[in-house]
């Protein structure tokens, strides 16, 4: 009889939830409802850094963008002059999807063109005893075929001219992703002076390990925020969406390293005449065994084949007309040559057995000596002062999103920019992709009293099968059966009454 009780009320329950919203499957088409409102569910206000900053540009102002960015006038000097110009078109609007409302960003729009844009810093960037830390964001709304997304960061120099902007100017450091064909790169490179003649070189992070997931960056449309840290012991460390992808040092993981080696081969040093390189000589005293066929063939016709009696050995005179197959040649034409096997003779050209060589000397090196241009910089960390940033790309796909760059050398203020920015994006992005499952724990959450339902759903018909099999007696299986029929009977009166 409890059992009775317990499961009418039970089914009530269920139906309740079931009968009265599962016509259309309201709750399911709640729950989209919520994912299609999310961008206007999630507030966003212009970002503003609380800390000290070197950038921060949002671009969610058009008019100070226009004060602020300057397209290039320049030419790429060693390019075809129909695309030599930076002729790309930028421009400052919201993302296409999954975008926050009144957030702008910095989209590169033209494809297959030179495209270049630049501005300068709120105050420049001297790397002395504070650490460096470069942010931005990147989504490419329409995947990448070809093309780069790396961000500049131009050289303080005497004359700077952001409208000469090209991809010979001078630059500090260069970072962020890159794509043709299957090949993905990130780039980080940083130029270093030589301390001895004033030269720079391009030193080339060396990556140690692959990035996870990297080609979803190029095609899966997200936002994705690219992050590199530099301090003043000369160590770093880059990040893509707050995940750390590696971490070391300027003066070991970057190729050419930054100092040349203290000693070079001699360039005027050669290798003497009689210098024996062979660790291995013809035994002298070997003597060729009696009866070895040097001229031996290593096959021979085979003896037992027979010219087949359809074989035709003459030619048909030079062909006029197009060539066709010749019905004779079923088999094969032209001069016959029986198959050839294995020689049951041949033994190979004979070679005495080798021995070490007495005179062996060893490969031959040049001697070191002190490398000329040789110094050693311990603190490479000191890169050339920056004054500007800049995208200067070709891409062969448009609609790249440009977002919240900053640079500063507080990673708390880094932090803080990243939440009040991506992070936000990154919440739509998330509902957007949510499965079911994860849809209906937050919609229950959202309905506390649906706990209880799951716990009769999943528990009511754990117990009533339990109890079916305990059930020991044919009276007793009987009265089982009889409590279920009460329950669909009760189950059609609740359903009329709800």
């Amino acid at each position: 009889m409890k059992l009775s009780l317990v499961s009418m009320i039970a089914t009530c329950v269920l139906l309740h939830m079931f009968y009265t919203r599962a016509d259309d499957d309201e709750a399911t088409i709640e729950v989209e409802q919520e994912s299609d409102a999310v961008a206007e569910s999630i507030p966003y206000s212009t970002p503003k850094p609380i800390g000290n900053v070197y950038l921060a540009e949002h671009f969610d102002d058009p008019g100070a963008f226009e004060k602020r960015w300057i397209i290039s006038q320049a030419k790429k000097d060693d390019a075809e002059e129909a695309i030599a110009k930076y002729s790309g078109k930028w421009s400052v609007e919201e993302a296409e999807k999954n975008g926050l409302v009144g957030d702008l960003g910095l989209v590169l729009k033209s494809k297959a063109h030179h495209h270049a844009i630049s501005s300068r810093l709120d105050k420049a960037f001297l790397f002395d005893n504070k650490p460096f830390i470069l942010q931005y964001e990147v989504r490419f709304q329409h995947g990448q075929e070809c093309g780069g997304a790396y961000l500049k960061l131009l050289s303080h120099t005497k004359g700077l001219d952001l409208k000469r902007f090209h991809d010979k100017t001078p630059y500090s450091i260069m970072f962020g992703p890159d794509k043709c064909g299957t090949d993905e790169k990130l780039h980080f490179i940083f130029r270093h002076k030589n301390p001895k003649n004033g030269s720079f070189e391009e030193k080339h992070w060396k990556r140690t390990s692959s990035i996870p997931k990297f080609d979803d960056i190029f095609k899966d449309k997200k936002p994705h925020i690219f992050t590199l840290k530099i301090t003043p012991d000369n160590s770093f460390e880059v990040l893509i969406d707050k995940k750390s992808i590696q971490k070391g040092s300027l003066l070991e993981d970057f190729s050419p390293p930054v100092n040349p080696p203290a000693e070079i081969d001699d360039p005027e040093d050669s290798k003497p005449e009689d210098w024996d390189e062979r660790e291995k000589i013809p035994d002298p005293s070997a003597i060729k065994p009696e009866g070895w066929l040097d001229d031996e063939p290593e096959f021979i016709p085979d003896p037992d084949a027979e010219k087949p009696t359809d074989w035709d050995d003459e030619m048909d005179g030079e062909w006029e007309a197009p060539l066709i197959s010749n019905s004779k040649c079923t088999i094969g034409c032209g001069k016959w040559k029986p198959p050839m096997i294995d020689n049951p003779n041949y033994k190979g050209k004979w070679k005495p057995s080798m021995i070490n060589n007495p005179n062996y000397k060893g490969k031959w090196k040049p001697r070191k000596i002190p490398n000329p241009e040789y110094f050693e910089d311990l603190n490479p960390y000191k890169i050339s002062t920056i004054e500007a940033v800049g995208f200067e790309l070709w891409s062969m796909s448009d609609g790249i999103v440009f977002d919240n760059i900053i640079i500063s050398d507080d990673p708390l203020v880094v932090d803080q920019w990243t939440e009040d920015t991506w992070a936000l994006k990154k919440e739509i992005v998330d509902r957007e992709t949510e499965n079911v499952l994860v849809r209906l724990v937050k919609y229950t959450n959202k309905h506390p009293w649906l706990w209880a339902v799951y716990v009769l759903v999943i528990g009511l018909p754990v117990v009533l099968f339990i109890s079916f099999c305990c059930t020991t007696t044919p009276t007793s299986k009987v009265n089982f059966l009889n409590n279920i029929l009460s329950i669909l009977f009760v189950s059609k009166k609740c359903y009329r009454f709800l």
